[in-house]
Parts: C-alpha cells; structure tokens; sequence
C-alpha cells in the first residue's frame, strides 16, 4: 500500500464525562466534541465552537493528505463513474390532463430541472441549477403543481439540515411569488382548487409535529395550525390519495400509524380520524371512489406481512374494516394503489418482488413477474386516477432501468425508456446471482452477487460488502453505475441482505430490532464467511460499506469480527449508540426508541444496547483500515459521532493502520450536493477501498 500517512494524527483531548443509569456508570472522553450549540451549528456552521473546528479541521487535514496519492486514481474513478451516466437525461413524462411532467438533467448540471410538456410544447418550470447559483449546498425537497396547472410550490434545503423554505411560482409568469414559507420538513399537498396546501414545520428539535394550511398570497406567520402530534416519539407527513379527493395528515412511529383525512375540495374542514392508533399496527389508505369505500393496507389483526381490507367512506374507523385480500404469511404487500377500475399492488415474496393488478369491478387479479434471480422492480403511480396506465422500472444488477407503461385492461406493456450508459456496458460481460449464508442461529441470509464473468472465484478476489439492515428498509439488487469501477478491476460486490431489512417479510425485520439487533450484525459477518468459505473472496480481504444505521453495522462488525475484513467504510455512521438513545433533547430519539429500545426506561434495554454500541466497545485490538464520513449540519447522525468514534479508535486500537475521518463542513446526512460532488465522494472511498486491497 502505497499510503503514508503524516508522523502526526490528529489526538483529541480526552476530557472525561460521566453518565449514570441504572446503577451502572459510562465515561466518555470525547463527549466535548458535541458544541453545547448544536442547534444553531445545524442552521449556521460558523457557529460551531473554535476547538471542535480545529479538531475536525485538522481530521480533515490529516485525512487529505493521507489520501493524496490517491488523487490520479479518484479522478479516473471519477471520469468512468461520470461516463455511465447521461448528463443530458430527462425522465418518462407523466400525463396530468392536459399536461406531461418531467424532470431533466441538461448536459454538466448538478441538479434536476422540472418541466412539461403540452400541445403547444415543452416549458421549464424550475431550473435547480440557477437556484443553487453561489450555494455550497443545495437540495430540493418537492415541487408540487397545483391542481389547476397555474402554480408550482417547491421547497429546498440550503445548509444541508433538513430545514426546507417553501416557495410559490407562478407558472404562467416563471416568477416566484412573495410567499416563503420557512422551517418545513419539505412535503407539500395541494387542495383542489390550487388555492393552499398543507405542510408540515419541524420545531426547534427538528421534529416534524405540526400540519398547518398556508394559503397562497398571504403571510406565512397567520398559516392555520391544522393538526399538532403531541407524542415526540411520532413524526408526521402529509400526502393525498391517487384521486386527489382527500388530503392526509399521517403520523407514524416505526411501528405505528395513524392518518387523518381533509376532503380536497373543502381544506378548511377539520381532518376527520381513520382509525385511532393502536399500538403496533400501520395501515395505509386508498379511495375506491365508484365503490364508495377506502381500500387500506394494514398489519392488523396478526397480519405479519400486510393485508388488503376495505371500509365505508363514511365510517371507516376499524370496527369496520372488512379483509379484501387475506394476510398470506411470506408475501410482504409493500405498497398499493388505487385508480378508477383498479388496485395494484407491489408485493415481495422470497425476496423477490412482483406486482398484482385487481379489477376492482369484479376482483379479478393477474400478476407482473420477472425471470432474474435478483432484480430490483419499482411502482410508479403518476398522477392521473382515471386511467388504465400504470408504471413501473425493472433493473438488475447487471441490467441497467428500464421503464414500462402498462396498460392494466388489456395487460399491454409499452416500453418507454432504457437507462443509457454512455460508455457503454454489456451485460454479457457480468454475472449477477442470488446466494445464502447461513446466520449462527441456522436462518439463511440472502447475498446478492455482481461480478465480472472473467473474475476468478479461487478466492484471490477482493470484495466490497455492503449492508444496511435496520428500520425494515430492504436494500435492492439494483444497477449501479458506481459499483461497476470496483467490479471491472477485479471485485467482487456484494449485498448482504440482512435482519432488520424487510427482504424475507415482516419477520425478518422484527428479528433485527430492539433486543434481537444483534442479529443483523452476525448475519452480516456470516454473511462475509460465507462469500470467503465458498472462494468469492477470502478473509482479509473483505472491505465492507454501509452508512447511517448501516454505518453503525460496520460500527459492531469491526468490533466483533475485525480480522474478517481489510477495510470499514462507514458513512455518516451512527455509532454513538448509548449516548444518542440516553438523550431525549435530540431530533431523533423520541421516535427511534420503538428501533433499538429505551435504555432510559428499561435496564434490559440499556444493557443490550451496551452490548453492541460500537463507540462504546471499542477496544484494545487490532482493527481493519477504517474511513468514516460525516457532515456538520447532519440532524440524523450528527456530526460527533463519527468524530468521537474515530477519536476513540485512534487512542486505542493497537495496530499501525490507517483510521480516517472526514467531515464535510458544508453538507448533512446525504453528503455532496448534486449529483457529480456525489459522485466525487463515492469515487474517495472507493479509491480507499481499491488502495487498501492493493487494487488500485
């Protein structure tokens, strides 16, 4: 390896402070390195406190110039993962009466501009581009047409903390309106006359608890207050059916729901409740309008993996709901929709993933499948009701997106578009497969394969193994134009499909949450053993990947198992497990309790969570070559955490390789803005990952 770092790393003072719960004390050394501003950091960086900008100053300082000789290679990484993509791109347009909608990339652009077509031509609505003019960071939240076609309320967050402003443009003059709507959670729903729309602002807590009614041409401080959740443990969204006939008010925790309804047409009425929360128990909803009756997805009654029942308009609380579609115990229904004559749903059943269309006249189902042993198949609703058109895209790991209209009446498909790869990519060239490993406690964890067909499998190979496996999140065995640099120099690339995912069903979700979490971390290295054991790599020479709640996997992992890997990416990770579940004050918490346990209420639940933090378990060993990322204004895992961690690690681990931190002074919890800075920082880690398996 040709990376020498400088004689002197970064070491951060350890100024120990200590906690006590349930008789049991923690002492942390680098709890300082969290400003006692943190707050006001997230919507102005240059508040940060001088010592802990130093520190991650002269982290980034250090880091940079460790990886300079990495510079030629990450630019060559950089210009291949560019070339697979089509700057000068534009989406499938979506019909809206009179109108079709898209989003395009113009060539070299960073961001997405949004526009129409009608018979008279094509118009640009919003160029992101020129509002991201003198920005270090940009991000569009939504930008959402008014009904009636005249306007356009789009959001955007400028610092990278999730505090998106809300403006109006009118679409006939291209110029926004005097209206600004500030510290919103990004989300927009119309009513039907184009008139106001709901939104939802986040508290000084960043927590998104209030719906309020902003109407256009007034002033946003007199916006009515709709609806307030007084459970800082749920969080709330807003959102309309696929008729656009009601509006709705959703609040949620990760394993509870409840939704209340606003009739489109009269967005002044009081928002009528569902069905009260019960805890447990999701559901989400659809209007049948010719049937009079909503059709709702929901776990009730013991339905582990989702159902289909059905409910009077007028009464639709849940003594009511009567099953449409019966639960059937491994085929998770993962979302629907309904239009005018019919239902579809997106369901997944050994992992793979399907769509059923249902003729609502009559009931009558036939189903859309695939001949790939893994592939990835997304639902498209679009924004008409009464149409037999529906959408959907189709890729494999080897096969780039393609995009299909399907017409539900006469069960034709009309292909519509194929992801273009301007470099130019023959699947012929690649193998994609779908394997099992088999977890300590015997279950078969899933393992996506994507390597080139002349790759040895005599375990020479590196491999890159990435996971999630947390908040029942399933990872896709999906196209990846990035992950193809790896592969072409001789990787293996594989995705594990662990616990706490939802890729096997409910179960597989609750068998890797609160007090089974640990699961997910040994159904991951079982997963790396296996990949080792059957000559797709071999130990040692593993570098695995993850971010957020995945970078908290690669956390425990280089902790229990830190000779089965040659490398740990972890991305804004949260590692700070104790310390963030102990500390109600932070945005998250409240709500991410129903993931990982309450270690404040419960002594079970904090000695569990004691047992696998990674912060709190590093120790005295040797570990893997280590790169962690975050950014300062991140409100999900802040930016200590990472930085603690990698403090933490340097003091204690007792090998001579490399640990790296990197904080992006000017971004948050999804890194870059625009979609080549992007690219940039995936072309810097892998970069790490080919230089530390003597690859690149």
């Amino acid at each position: 390896m040709k990376l020498t770092p400088p004689a002197t790393a970064p070491k951060a003072e350890a100024r120990p402070q200590s906690d006590t719960y349930h008789g049991i004390t923690r002492v942390d050394n680098y709890a300082w390195l969290r400003d006692p501003d943190w707050r006001e950091v997230m919507r102005d960086p240059n508040a940060l406190s001088a010592d802990i900008r130093a520190y991650l100053e002269a982290e980034n300082a250090y880091t940079e110039a460790t990886l300079k000789p990495l510079d030629a290679l990450r630019e060559t990484l950089f210009t291949e993962m560019k070339g697979r993509i089509k700057e000068d791109d534009s989406s499938v347009p979506s019909s809206d009466g009179a109108y079709a909608y898209f989003t395009r990339y113009d060539q070299g652009s960073q961001h997405p501009i949004f526009g129409r077509k009608s018979a008279s031509g094509d118009e640009t609505l919003l160029d992101c581009n020129k509002e991201a003019e003198g920005e270090a960071y940009f991000h569009i939240g939504d930008a959402d047409h008014s009904p009636d076609h005249r306007l356009l309320a789009w959001s955007a967050d400028r610092k990278g903390s999730e505090y998106f402003t809300v403006r109006v443009r009118d679409l006939a003059t291209g110029a926004d309106l005097a209206d600004e709507v500030v510290d919103t959670s990004g989300g927009i729903a119309w009513d039907a006359a184009g008139k106001s729309f709901l939104y939802v602002r986040v508290d000084e807590e960043h927590r998104p608890l209030k719906v309020y009614r902003h109407v256009v041409g007034t002033d946003a401080a007199s916006d009515a207050l709709i609806y307030e959740e007084t459970d800082t443990g749920f969080y709330v969204g807003v959102g309309k059916t696929q008729s656009g006939r009601f509006l709705l008010i959703e609040t949620h925790d990760h394993q509870t729901s409840e939704i209340r309804l606003v009739p489109a047409d009269a967005p002044e009425t009081a928002p009528k409740l569902v069905a009260a929360r019960e805890h447990g128990v999701e559901y989400d909803i659809e209007d049948d309008v010719a049937r009079k009756r909503f059709l709702i997805l929901t776990n009730a009654d013991g339905a582990e993996d989702f159902k289909i029942v059905e409910a009077p308009l007028d009464t639709p609380e849940r003594a009511n709901w009567r099953d449409v579609v019966a639960h059937r115990p491994g085929t998770l229904v993962l979302a629907h929709v309904a239009y005018r004559d019919h239902h579809v749903r997106l369901e997944r059943r050994d992992g793979l993933s399907r769509i059923v269309i249902a003729r609502l006249s009559d009931g009558a189902e036939h189903e859309i499948s695939f001949d790939e042993e893994a592939y990835d198949l997304n639902l498209s609703s679009g924004f008409e009701y009464e149409t037999t058109r529906t959408r959907f895209s189709y890729n494999s790991m080897t096969t780039p997106a393609e995009v299909y209209d399907y017409d539900m009446g006469t069960r034709e498909r009309t292909f519509r578009k194929r992801q273009e790869i301007p470099s130019g990519h023959n699947p012929a060239d690649y193998v994609t497969r779908r394997i099992f490993a088999t977890a300590a406690d015997g279950e078969r964890v899933p393992v996506s394969l994507l390597y080139a067909r002349e790759t040895p499998l005599d375990g020479s190979a590196p491999c890159l193994l990435y996971g999630y496996g947390s908040y029942g999140i399933s990872i896709p065995s999906s196209f990846s134009v990035t992950a193809l640099s790896l592969v072409d120099r001789g990787f293996v690339y594989a995705v594990a499909h662990i616990r706490g995912g939802k890729e096997k069903g409910y179960r597989w979700y609750s068998d890797g949450k609160l007090l089974k979490k640990r699961n997910t971390f040994t159904d991951f290295i079982a997963a790396g053993e296996h990949l080792a054991k059957e000559g797709f790599t071999s130990r040692g020479q593993i570098v695995a990947h993850g971010g957020s709640a995945g970078g908290m996997l690669m956390g425990a992992v280089s902790n229990m198992a830190p000779d089965l890997f040659k490398g740990i990416i972890a991305e804004v990770p949260f590692v700070d497990v104790m310390a963030t579940m102990l500390d109600a004050s932070l945005p998250l918490t409240p709500p991410e309790w129903y993931e990982w346990g309450n270690p404040l209420e419960s002594e079970e639940a904090y000695r569990y969570m004691a047992s696998y933090s990674p912060y709190d378990n590093v120790r005295p060993q040797a570990y893997p070559h280590i790169f962690a990322l975050g950014g300062l204004t991140d409100p999900r895992v802040t930016y200590w955490e990472p930085a603690k961690w990698a403090a933490k690690l340097r003091a204690l681990r007792t090998d001579d390789k490399l640990t790296l931190l990197r904080i992006n002074m000017e971004a948050g919890h999804g890194g870059a803005s625009g979609r080549f800075e992007r690219l940039k920082e995936v072309a810097l880690v892998y970069a790490f990952a080919l230089e530390v398996t003597e690859r690149g």
